[in-house]
């Protein structure tokens, strides 16, 4: 049995194919997935490693961070 992340893993610790879901999400609504990934899941990300409860209302805060970049 060999040791070490799943590799169905890829960044932010999310399954390949949730990402891929979350990509194609994106392209339906059309959002750039790497603003996606850059500002919405690599911060969840940050958090979640940092041990910092991530409930709704934290990740709604998180979001609405993100989309007030777009507005500056």
């Amino acid at each position: 049995m060999s040791k070490g992340l799943d590799a169905s893993f890829v960044h932010y610790g999310i399954r390949k194919a949730d990402m891929d879901l979350l990509e194609a999400l994106a392209t339906r609504h059309q959002l750039d997935f790497g603003w996606i990934q850059e500002e919405i899941l690599k911060r969840f990300h940050e958090a979640r490693a940092a041990d910092r409860d991530m409930d709704e209302k934290a990740l709604c805060k998180l979001v609405d961070k993100a989309l007030g970049k777009l507005e500056a």
